[in-house]
């Protein structure tokens, strides 16, 4: 797999979070080489997140993708942890589990946790997305931020081409996650679910 680099990726303020591939849910889905699995020792865990990390430059935390049975594995999520704390990387729990036990081992571990507040393109119709986009914009006028996460697909960025240009005048402001770590992170802490 080629290096991707940083600079390839628009993302304002020069920072960016890379996936990290952890044990899912379901069985049958194949989340790809060098998954963070359940029950993996320490060192094979520290290897596949060097390689993971090498993927990309510029990282400033991990994104778990899928990795409902991973998130919601204390002693799993207590070796990740571990290794986020000795690089000094933030977590960004995808929640893809409301089993996730991402918030209280990351505060253990003394490692930033941010949660995900909206997913854009679970229903990738343009309307859909619309909608999860206004939903996003009520959660961010409620708590002073939000975060989504959407995936690179046609439609969500053609509905994303055409949202961003009026964020501004709406009153918002984009920015990378690493920011609003750095901004508030006992507030961040304080409100995020699990």
């Amino acid at each position: 797999m080629p290096r991707r680099r940083a600079s390839r990726v628009p993302d304002p303020g020069g920072s960016l979070r890379t996936p990290a591939a952890l044990t899912p849910e379901v069985e049958d889905v194949d989340p790809g080489p060098n998954v963070l699995r359940t029950g993996l020792a320490g060192d094979e865990l520290q290897r596949r997140m060097e390689w993971a990390l090498s993927r990309v430059d510029g990282v400033v935390g991990v994104n778990n993708h899928m990795g409902s049975r991973f998130t919601a594995d204390r002693r799993a999520m207590q070796a990740l942890m571990a290794e986020l704390s000795r690089r000094g990387l933030l977590f960004l729990d995808s929640l893809t589990t409301g089993q996730s036990v991402g918030r209280s081992v990351s505060r253990a571990a003394g490692v930033t946790y941010l949660a995900r507040d909206v997913f854009l393109d679970n229903d990738e119709t343009p309307d859909a997305i619309r909608a999860r986009l206004r939903e996003l914009e009520a959660v961010a006028r409620r708590d002073g931020s939000a975060i989504a996460i959407a995936h690179p697909k046609a439609a969500t960025l053609d509905v994303l081409e055409a949202w961003l240009p009026s964020l501004a005048e709406r009153g918002f402001v984009l920015v990378p996650v690493s920011a609003l770590a750095a901004a508030a992170p006992a507030n961040l802490l304080a409100r995020a679910t699990p």
